[in-house]
């Protein structure tokens, strides 16, 4: 993309972006993630009615007596784009592309991290770590964010959503709220390093996709490409038999998704390409008041 074309979707994108943060979401994304950090203080004796989790075992063993751990909330939250930048991003059939929702829900949430006063960085993911942008603050920051959402081109098709996460919990050390962004399909098991990431850290799952993946079309013979594999076939789409057998696995894909986000307790909404994601980003953050 030319450097004139690139800076005139990022002013616009900005524009649509900052309004929607500071408008919509500014009270709604506080009071959904503000004291959800929260930062070791000091120990105190255990009080009836205490939660027991809070518990520090070393100093309970130390004095002979059950001690508690004091949080304060953090002034300030670190937060983390993680972004899939695979090929099945660069799909779209109702004239928006998954990547252009990706990067409009990515840019509204940067400025609203900024707006209160949080940290915010991105690792771009496929198969492998394809970019990482260290947490920090300000407009200029948020810019080059927009900028490499729009125009970062990913070096492998494929998608693994379990490595990203393994990366971002040994990458982050502290604890951060993260928002992964993706289509979620992925053929191979995440469930085990969702748990873990979301032990560490506060996932938030925002899913992405477009209306013609929930169905196939009765359009007579169709050539498909599988963006992330790049193999080609010929399916007969006026086949009932070849349309059922492809909504049963777009099903199955869903049900396996949501099982793993019940599991890891991690919050989630899903948004079609034609779809106002203004709405889902409200519902899920009335969800966690």
């Amino acid at each position: 993309m030319e450097t004139s074309e690139l800076l005139k979707k990022v002013r616009h994108i900005e524009i649509k972006t900052r309004g929607l943060s500071r408008n919509i979401f500014a009270g709604q994304y506080h009071s959904a993630f503000k004291g959800r950090g929260m930062a070791f203080s000091e120990v105190r004796e255990y009080q009836y009615g205490d939660d027991i989790r809070d518990i520090d075992w070393n100093v309970t063993a130390r004095y002979n007596k059950p001690y508690i751990k004091v949080f304060e909330e953090e002034r300030e939250l670190t937060v983390m784009l993680l972004v899939d930048v695979s090929a099945s991003q660069d799909f779209g059939t109702r004239n928006t592309f998954k990547r252009d929702i990706v990067t409009e829900i990515a840019a509204t949430l940067a400025f609203s991290a900024i707006q209160n006063n949080d940290k915010i960085g991105v690792i771009f993911f496929s198969d492998k770590i394809e970019k990482f942008i260290p947490p920090k603050k300000g407009r200029k920051h948020i810019l080059f964010i927009i900028r490499e959402l729009i125009n970062f081109e990913a070096e492998s098709s494929k998608t693994d959503m379990g490595m990203a996460l393994k990366y971002l919990t040994n990458a982050i050390k502290k604890r951060c709220t993260t928002f992964m962004i993706s289509d979620f399909i992925d053929i191979q098991d995440y469930d085990s390093a969702l748990t873990i990431a979301n032990r560490k850290h506060d996932i938030v799952a925002l899913q992405v996709y477009d209306k013609l993946e929930t169905q196939l079309p009765d359009v007579g013979l169709m050539k498909i490409l599988d963006a992330e594999t790049g193999a080609e076939r010929w399916i007969d789409t006026s086949s009932r038999k070849v349309r059922d057998a492809y909504k049963d696995w777009w099903q199955k894909q869903q049900s396996r998704m949501q099982t793993s986000f019940n599991r890891s307790k991690v919050d989630n909404v899903s948004v079609s390409t034609d779809e106002d994601y203004v709405k889902a980003l409200l519902a899920l953050f009335k969800k966690r008041n």
